[in-house]
């Protein structure tokens, strides 16, 4: 019997682009760069500096702030260098493979809620996951709150990052 090879699926999670805290009167907290849990590795999908970069101000964050489910939500602001993170399956390796896009309307990612846990759900299923931390310093489609309007950039970093994930994931697929 020969070997099927490796299923490549892509999640985008949908997430809403808000604020962390519900209401003013939630404090976020702001952190230093999202690192992934003890045992995993982030890579960067860029050998050098990535394509059509955009100068960022601020450095990369987290925010913790709010709740969700009893847990506090966490985001990530300001990634300029993108990475992925392979969590390999727990038990029986099914040989399929998921890039996980967290959402956050291109302002924030959702990095736990829609990264992490999605990742944790994935491995213990013997699906292996690649997180995807993309660039979203307002870079593609976005809800404009200052000015109360639609946002659309000219080059969409997210999608650039999105198809450079694709093309080497697929390039290590046996």
């Amino acid at each position: 019997m020969k070997p099927l090879g490796v299923l490549v699926g892509m999640v985008l999670a949908c997430g809403v682009s808000k604020p962390i805290a519900k209401n003013e009167s939630e404090a976020v907290v702001r952190g230093p760069a999202w690192q992934p849990s003890q045992g995993h590795t982030q890579v960067p999908i860029w050998p050098g500096a990535a394509p059509d970069s955009q100068r960022v101000t601020k450095a990369e964050a987290t925010e913790t702030g709010g709740s969700i489910a009893g847990r506090p939500a966490i985001g990530v602001t300001n990634v300029s260098r993108p990475t992925m993170t392979v969590y390999s399956p727990k038990g029986k390796n099914t040989g399929a493979a998921v890039i996980v896009f967290p959402g956050g309307g291109y302002q924030i990612l959702a990095i736990d809620l829609e990264g992490t846990e999605v990742c944790d759900w994935l491995t213990a299923n013997g699906i292996t996951c690649v997180l995807l931390k993309y660039r979203v310093p307002h870079s593609g489609p976005y809800w404009n709150q200052r000015c109360g309007c639609y946002t659309n950039t000219k080059s969409s970093m997210a999608l650039v990052d999105a198809q450079r994930t694709l093309g080497l994931v697929r390039l290590r697929a046996a």
